[in-house]
């Protein structure tokens, strides 16, 4: 059995819902059948999503929203026309959104959670129509009557553990089954979204609930590539990589999907294969628990920008019992997460999301760490980009930071720092943000040959 998810690309419109009906009937296997709201048509088009989200706040302005709503409609409307679907499929979209409006509580988050919902869930309705019409039959589910029970966190719901008992039924249907992705009802029956990744995260907790084969994620690309092909010109697709080389890609700039959104897969061990839409006969690639890779190979290459580092400098911090305790007390009763704690003997760094701390903030930090660690110096660098080569294959294999180096000095880039992952299927570069290009370009020709 096979859980499949498609993307906002993947129905933005009559033709590509067309290719979704011909990509599911093509597998007995794919049973139910996960759908975001319409994406963009093409680059300067707007997101259903987006709309409904301006849909909602013209409401909370409590200005005429007459036009915003037309807006949404039109959308689906246009998507109905196209497939040949009965004109009262519109209509019932239509009263769904006056509905939410016109149920609006004196909860905000809530409202736009509802709002934001629609997308999704009105998307569903259409394409299981679609499906029907074509001579397949398929039933809309709603998710919260058939157990995805959310905690009351709008606009940033978890899932809570009993849904997957709940959910486990919908392995039983023999009907193909439309379900809209990113939401779910909390226990007092209000509609909760996810955060980022909300389609896939839906996706990943059914096939957590179903103990799915595969849960295959289709989008716009035929694999997921080893490095960034804006950067890169046709670099090396990947074939297979494993949940922890997944993680580490994702982390530093690989945007196929978000790395925490299919964290329920991941648990139960369920493969994710990546795959196309557009050409679903290409194999995709496929995300494992475990792989066996060959000795000192690397399965991708990952970078991006925005970081900066505090560096702390005090003579004698080893001997000092708490002081790394301390300094990340600091981060943390300022509500700042790190990314990485490289450190020496006397001295530590840690690098951080620029956008996560500001000048307010940055200013603060620092004269807590200079009055509380009484440190020698304490400096701050921005203008950072971390640079990851990750793989497997480079567990227990001599030379491979050597390797990187080398093509650093090679191009000319300065290495502002290195770590090297407890795992040892990664290693990290910070570079300056200006040479983060020259950086991708010299690792690729070292490890890919490009």
């Amino acid at each position: 059995m096979k859980v499949v998810k498609f993307g906002g690309s993947s129905v933005a419109n009559a033709e590509q819902i067309s290719k979704i009906i011909g990509v599911v009937t093509a597998d007995a296997d794919r049973r139910i059948v996960v759908v975001s709201a319409p994406g963009k048509r093409c680059k300067d088009d707007t997101k259903v999503t987006d709309l409904l989200i301006a849909l909602a706040n013209t409401v909370l302005a409590g200005n005429d929203f007459e036009k915003e709503l037309n807006a949404v409609v039109d959308r689906y409307a246009e998507i109905q026309r196209e497939l040949d679907l009965p004109a009262d499929v519109v209509a019932v979209i239509e009263a769904d959104l006056r509905g939410r409006i016109a149920g609006r509580g004196s909860n905000n988050l809530q409202f736009m959670d509802a709002m934001k919902a629609a997308g999704e869930d009105n998307s569903a309705k259409l394409i299981a129509e679609a499906f029907t019409k074509a001579g397949f039959p398929a039933k809309y589910v709603n998710p919260g009557e058939v157990g995805m029970l959310l905690s009351d966190e709008f606009g940033n719901a978890e899932v809570l553990p009993e849904s997957f008992e709940k959910l486990a039924s919908l392995k039983d249907a023999t009907e193909i089954l439309i379900f809209p992705g990113f939401f779910g009802e909390t226990k007092g029956g209000e509609v909760a979204t996810f955060p980022r990744g909300g389609s896939d995260i839906t996706g990943a907790i059914l096939a957590a609930a179903v103990k799915a084969d595969v849960y295959e994620n289709f989008t716009d690309v035929d694999s997921v590539c080893a490095m960034d092909p804006r950067v890169i010109d046709n670099p090396p697709a990947i074939e297979s990589m494993t949940y922890r080389e997944m993680r580490e890609l994702s982390y530093a700039g690989f945007g196929v999907f978000h790395d925490e959104a299919i964290i329920p897969a991941v648990h139960a061990e369920i493969p994710i294969c990546i795959k196309n839409t557009n050409n679903p006969s290409a194999p995709g690639t496929m995300v494992v628990p475990r792989r066996t890779p060959e000795h000192g190979s690397v399965v991708g290459i990952s970078s991006a920008g925005g970081f900066c580092s505090i560096y702390i400098d005090k003579y004698m911090m080893n001997r000092e019992i708490g002081f790394g305790r301390r300094l990340l007390q600091i981060l943390e009763e300022e509500g700042i997460s790190f990314e990485h704690t490289p450190s020496g003997i006397d001295n530590v760094s840690v690098i951080l999301a620029s956008a996560n701390i500001s000048n307010e903030k940055e200013a603060l930090v620092v004269n807590r760490i200079k009055e509380e660690l009484k440190p020698d110096n304490v400096t701050v660098e921005h203008g950072l980009a971390l640079v990851m080569v990750v793989g497997e294959g480079m567990h227990y294999t001599a030379g491979m930071a050597a390797k990187a180096t080398g093509a650093f000095r090679e191009a000319g880039v300065n290495l502002e720092m290195i770590n090297q992952g407890a795992s040892e299927i990664s290693m990290m570069f910070a570079v300056k943000d200006d040479d983060r290009e020259k950086a991708i370009r010299a690792l690729g020709a070292a490890f890919f040959g490009i």
